[in-house]
């Protein structure tokens, strides 16, 4: 009998996903929904209720001791309140509060998605062993998290790391955070596939014009296609110097989505990096995909109330 699982949450703009993993990090249950779009608080909610109702049907279930929580932020860990830019039913709304009631009073740890990912990757992937690392997740919006001095540093809040909302553009676009110009206006994939059409990329037969798309269509030599990405890679690459600048990162790792581009994004964003990162402890930044794919909200959930003691 398993008697030290954690029920973990990934909480999304697109799904709400949630797992029983255990001391190792293996996923022994697994349940999800789509995030109702547009949905109230309540909507979106009652989807989030159905996955730990799933969860807590099994028969691991009274094995697990806690639960973590990967949300789309901003987040706010100290009040157990979330805000996340793509959840607009949901803003100051008190999940962790919700969570416990619904787990029978739990103990339960919050952090942004992107100190999710960073936890996962930190444990089990890229960034295992790493003293300093940046991981990022780069899809519909764009997050991220800190390792510092070998620990995962969520910050008091649990944002810190929160790389798409750096300012990269001072004349840029209006961002839904309120901002101008930030990463994840220019590096999102909602975004390069806005710009891509801009300069005259159309979808094929399939209709299809999301940022993957595009991205087939850059690996292919579609100068508009090129050039969004290539614009999204300099975006990347500013907002990763500032942050290795600050705090001395020695590993940038990105998943999500749009990091699936491989090379036609890893490619222009390593010259961008030449660019960027010119000081000479910077100079040696390392760039690398992502390890842990898919599950990594889900094990960096898991990892985070683990390292920083669910209560």
């Amino acid at each position: 009998m398993h008697t030290d699982l954690v029920a973990a949450l990934d909480i999304g703009g697109t799904k709400i996903a949630g797992a029983l993993v255990d001391s190792d990090g293996g996923l022994l249950v697994r349940a999800q929904r789509p995030t109702p779009p547009q949905g109230s608080g309540e909507q979106v909610m009652a989807a989030l209720h159905e996955v730990l109702d799933e969860l807590a049907a099994s028969p691991l279930w009274p094995g697990v001791r806690a639960v973590g929580i990967g949300s789309a932020g901003p987040v706010d860990a100290k009040a157990g309140t979330v805000s996340p830019v793509n959840i607009p039913g949901w803003r100051d709304f008190p999940l962790v509060r919700g969570v416990q009631e619904r787990t029978g009073g739990l103990a339960a740890t919050l952090v942004g998605d992107g100190v999710a990912m960073a936890a996962a990757e930190h444990w089990q992937g890229a960034a295992r062993g790493r003293t300093g690392a940046l991981c990022m997740v780069v899809s519909t919006g764009v997050g991220g998290g800190l390792v510092l001095g070998g620990e995962l540093h969520p910050g008091p809040s649990g944002n810190a790391g929160h790389i798409g909302h750096i300012s990269v553009d001072l004349d840029g676009d209006s961002c839904p955070c309120g901002g101008r110009g930030c990463v994840e206006r220019i590096a999102s994939g909602p975004n390069i596939a806005r710009r891509a059409l801009d300069l005259g990329w159309r979808p094929g037969p399939d209709g299809d014009a999301s940022a993957a798309a595009v991205a087939s269509a850059a690996a292919e030599g579609h100068p508009a296609a090129v050039a969004s990405f290539e614009r999204a890679a300099r975006a990347l690459a500013a907002g990763i110097a500032a942050t290795a600048t600050l705090v001395e990162v020695e590993i940038a790792v990105l998943g999500g989505g749009v990091a699936k581009a491989g090379e036609v994004l890893f490619a222009p964003l390593r010259r961008a990096l030449t660019e960027y990162a010119t000081l000479s402890f910077v100079r040696g930044l390392e760039v690398a995909p992502a390890q842990m794919g898919t599950d990594a909200g889900l094990i960096g959930a898991a990892a985070a109330c683990r390292g920083l003691d669910c209560r």
